[in-house]
This record gives structure tokens, sequence and C-alpha cells, in this order.
């Protein structure tokens, strides 16, 4: 499952374990940092995936406490690219992710890592809209 750094996604930990409960599945809670290259950032990148590590442990939690395995992962770089090696390495059989919240013209400027997934896994890819929200 992959988690936005530094958002609250209680609806995708819910949905994300109620899918592994049913098919006895364990989950992988990943969340990159989104950094490309530390030496041309501002930030360090101790300071850029803490957010990360933040969303996908409290993710991670609420799924067990629903009775599922589930590991929190930070990951460095790109949020698609990561989540992309990340499943390849893992040998993922499903790869969950949140549907954007972003209106349209958002979309277009600043893109959407959901689509992204879509479009460039070789995993099949469940997006989950967030409650009261259009899908992505």
């Amino acid at each position: 499952m992959a988690a936005k750094a530094g958002s609250d996604q209680p609806w995708l930990a819910d949905a994300a374990a109620e899918l592994a409960g049913q098919y006895g599945a364990a989950v992988d809670v990943v969340s990159a940092d989104g950094l490309d290259l530390e030496a041309l950032s501002t930030v360090p990148r101790t300071e850029v995936a803490e957010p990360a590590q933040r969303s996908a442990e409290a993710l991670a939690e609420r799924i067990r406490a629903a009775g599922v395995q589930a590991q929190a992962h930070t990951l460095s770089g790109p949020v698609v690219r990561s989540v992309l090696l990340f499943a390849e390495d893992r040998d993922a059989d499903l790869i969950v992710c949140g549907g954007s919240t972003r209106g349209p013209v958002a979309r277009r400027l600043l893109g959407d890592n959901s689509i992204q997934l879509i479009r460039r896994a070789r995993r099949p890819v469940l997006v989950i809209s967030p409650p009261g929200k259009e899908s992505a």
C-alpha cells in the first residue's frame, strides 16, 4: 500500500486491511520522501523523510489494529519510481494507493501519482478514493 507522506489516510488503511483480511495477506505500507537528489534540495533528506515515516507507521499501526499483519517502510526518491521498485522487489500481488484529491487543473499542473502508478506498473493497481470524493 502506498501512503502519501505527511498525510492522514485512515480510509486507505481501512480498505487495505479489509482487502488483506479477506485474502489472508500481509500489507507492506510504503511512503516515499519524494526527494530525487539530496544534493539539489534545500533541506536534508532526513527532514523530508520524517513525514513519510510517520505516515507509513501510522497506517501500518491502524492495519495491525484491524488484525492484519503490516509493516511500514520509508523509501527514498521520487514517489512513483520508489513504489514501483519496491513492488517489484517484494513481488507484490497488488499496489493499493489513494486517489487524488486535487482538482483537474492542479492534477494537470502538478501530476497525479495514482495515475502514474496505473500507467507504469507491471502489477495491478487499486486506487481507493477518499470518502465523499470523486475517483482519481
